[in-house]
């Protein structure tokens, strides 16, 4: 396997994939890449919550390339792409483990939403909105790679719904922490708050991304309004 050393030569190798691209974080702190043939591999720590290699390409010189990379990195690095290549990787790599499959979805489409969303002028009740309405959120408030939040407010302005830009690359925006208070359901709010935060990334950054639980269909029925498209993807562990 080969050491990469630049965002450019990442996307050559890759192919321009987007989530290859975001893992890559602009090569932030820590972050490794390598290539086998053509397969891409990255080592990128403290990701959305976890040590992560994103890994793409054909079966066999993807299952060689994680093998090496996880030798040099630790078992710390949990593998993910999409769900096709995770399978064939947890067959073919000594102690990896398919652990779950979920959503990619990305957009280079701006949406056409009418909203009053806005970012905040820091965080004061986020915390609060996400402890009660999405304890389970990896974006919270202080924690390393989340930028900046954005809310749609109720009249008094206490937060009603929102939504975060969080772990984004130079190329890849990323969007994280939605979470909509659960008297405030059922208004729209949601698509608001994500529809800012979607046309704001691609602004900055020329194309959006989120990840998603499989079984989430009201928030991959939003997500589908607002142009994003669906991929399949998996994560494992050694």
């Amino acid at each position: 396997m080969r050491e990469i050393q630049t965002t450019a030569d990442l996307i050559r190798a890759s192919g321009g994939d987007p989530l290859i691209v975001w893992a890559a974080q602009g090569f932030g702190p820590g972050v490794r890449a390598w290539y086998d043939g053509d397969a891409v591999a990255v080592a990128s720590p403290d990701l959305s919550k976890r040590d992560r290699l994103a890994v793409s390409g054909s079966a066999e010189p993807a299952a060689r390339l994680a093998a090496g990379v996880l030798a040099e990195v630790g078992p710390s690095f949990r593998p993910f792409g999409s769900e096709e290549l995770l399978r064939e990787l947890a067959d073919r790599v000594p102690g990896m483990q398919f652990a779950a499959a979920f959503g990619w979805m990305e957009t280079v489409q701006t949406p056409d939403v009418t909203t009053t969303a806005a970012w905040l002028d820091g965080d004061a009740g986020v915390e609060d909105l996400l402890t009660e309405a999405s304890p389970s959120s990896y974006a919270w408030p202080g924690r390393g790679g989340v930028r900046r939040w954005a809310a749609v407010s109720g009249d008094g302005g206490e937060l009603l719904s929102i939504a975060a830009d969080a772990w984004s690359a130079p190329e890849v925006g990323f969007l994280a922490g939605v979470a909509t208070r659960p008297v405030a359901r059922g208004k729209g709010l949601s698509r608001q708050v994500c529809g800012f935060v979607t046309a704001e990334l691609i602004k900055r950054h020329g194309r959006a991304a989120l990840m998603v639980d499989g079984d989430n269909a009201a928030a991959i029925g939003l997500y589908l309004k607002l142009g994003y498209t669906y991929h399949r993807v998996a994560a494992a562990f050694v």
